[in-house]
C-alpha cells in the first residue's frame, strides 16, 4: 500500500535544498507511481544546484530515476508492458510525440517538451523529479524495463552510459578504427570510452588534469589507448604524436566550463572529421576562437543535449551483460536528504573526497 505522503529534496534557490512533504497523488489511468531505489548524480545537477542553468524553481531535482513501479493505471501498463514490482529507468525528456520534430525521430527536440528535474512543483502533483522517495510517472514518459538482480549501483548507471553510446558513437557515427579524443574524464567521459570501444574504436585518447589521476587509470581499464594530463603535457602536440599529424576522426567535449577544450577540439580533429559538444559552459563566450578553421577543415560540430531510446537501449544491454566491472567507476552513496552533500562532493567541494559516479538512495541512514 502507498503512503499517504512522500518526502522530496526541493531546490528552492541557488545552493538551497529543503525537505517537503508531498501527499501521495491519487492514481489515473495512464499514470504509474515509481517508488526510487536511486537517482544518479551527474554534472549538471550541480549546475542546476549552482543556479547556473537559469531553470525556474522550486523544482525537486533529479533526472537519472530507477525505481520500482509500487502503482499503474490500466493504460500506462499497456502501453509500457509494465507492471506492479517491476524495476525500471525513466527517460529524462517528457515530449508530445505527436509533433513532426517528434514524428521526425527527434523527440527530445520536441518544441513542447519537458524535463524531469527542471518543472515547477506547482504543476499538477509536484512529483516532478527522483530527489524524492516517490516520483510520478507522466503520461508521455518513456521507461525502459531493468534487471531486478543488478545492484542498483550499476543499474543507474543507465543515463551516463546512455549519453557515451549516443555521444560518442551515434552521433559521430564512430565505426572500427576510428580514432576518438574524448575530453574529460568524468563518468560521461569515461562512458564515452566504454562505448566508443565496444564500437570498436582502435585509438581513444582521454583528457584530464593532474587532479583527475584515478579517473584517467579507469579510463584506461576501459579501453583508453592512451590518456593526457593537460596541465603538464601539450594536447596538440600529443594528438599529432599519436595520429602521425593526422588528427582524430572525433572529438567528443563533455568538459564543464572550461571553454579551452573548444578551440582544442577545432585544433586536434583532423579535415573532415567530427566534434560533438556535450560539456555546457555557463553561457560563456569562448576566447579566440576562429570559426574559419572548421570551414577549411569541413569539420562537423555537433551538439548534444540529452540522450534517446538507442542509447538508453544500448545501455542497458551492456550493464545487463555484465562483461565490464563497471562498478569501479562508482564511488559514493548517500541519502535522499544528504543530496546537497552529493553534488558537492561530486563538484569537488568537500576537500578530501573524490566521486566519479555517485548516487542519492532514499532511506540509506534508516
Amino acid at each position: 500500500m502507498l503512503p499517504s505522503k512522500t518526502l522530496a529534496m526541493v531546490q528552492t534557490a541557488p545552493r538551497k535544498l529543503e525537505a517537503h512533504e508531498f501527499p501521495m497523488p491519487q492514481l489515473a489511468d495512464d499514470i504509474a507511481i515509481l517508488r526510487i531505489e536511486a537517482c544518479g548524480l551527474c554534472g549538471s545537477d550541480y549546475e542546476q544546484y549552482a543556479g547556473v542553468l537559469q531553470m525556474p524553481m522550486p523544482v525537486i531535482p533529479g533526472h537519472e530515476p530507477l525505481g520500482i513501479i509500487e502503482a499503474i493505471g490500466d493504460r500506462a501498463a499497456a502501453r509500457w508492458k509494465v507492471d506492479v514490482g517491476d524495476r525500471v529507468a525513466v527517460e529524462t525528456m517528457l515530449a508530445c510525440h505527436c509533433c513532426s520534430t517528434c514524428y521526425g525521430g527527434h523527440y527530445h527536440l520536441c518544441p513542447d517538451r519537458q524535463i524531469y528535474s527542471y518543472i515547477l512543483t506547482s504543476q499538477a502533483h509536484g512529483l516532478w523529479g527522483a530527489y524524492a522517495e516517490y516520483m510520478v510517472v507522466a503520461p508521455n514518459a518513456v521507461v525502459h524495463k531493468v534487471d531486478k538482480s543488478l545492484p542498483p549501483e550499476l543499474a543507474v548507471m543507465f543515463n551516463p552510459l546512455g549519453a557515451g553510446f549516443r555521444w560518442a558513437v551515434e552521433m559521430p557515427g564512430t565505426t572500427v578504427g576510428d580514432s576518438v579524443l574524448i575530453m574529460g574524464p568524468g563518468q560521461r567521459g569515461l562512458a564515452s570510452v566504454i562505448a566508443a570501444r565496444e564500437a570498436g574504436a582502435a585509438n581513444i585518447i582521454v583528457t584530464g588534469l593532474a587532479a583527475d589521476e584515478k579517473k584517467l587509470e579507469l579510463a584506461r581499464l576501459y579501453g583508453a589507448d592512451h590518456v593526457v594530463d593537460v596541465e603538464n603535457e601539450n594536447l596538440l602536440e600529443r594528438v599529432n604524436e599519436i595520429t602521425d599529424g593526422r588528427g582524430v576522426d572525433v572529438v567528443v567535449e563533455v568538459t564543464s566550463y572550461s571553454t579551452q577544450p573548444i578551440t582544442d577540439a577545432v585544433q586536434a580533429v583532423r579535415r573532415g572529421g567530427t566534434i560533438v559538444l556535450a560539456g555546457v559552459k555557463g553561457f560563456k563566450p569562448i576566447p579566440d576562437f576562429i570559426s574559419d578553421h572548421i570551414v577549411l577543415k569541413e569539420i562537423q560540430v555537433k551538439g548534444a543535449i540529452g540522450v534517446t531510446s538507442s542509447g538508453y537501449r544500448s545501455a542497458i544491454s551492456l550493464i545487463e551483460s555484465r562483461r565490464l566491472p563497471l562498478q569501479n567507476m562508482h564511488t559514493h552513496d548517500f541519502d535522499l536528504e544528504d543530496a546537497e552533500l552529493g553534488i558537492r562532493t561530486l563538484a569537488r567541494e568537500i576537500p578530501g573526497e573524490e566521486s566519479i559516479h555517485s548516487m542519492l538512495i532514499p532511506g540509506l541512514g534508516r
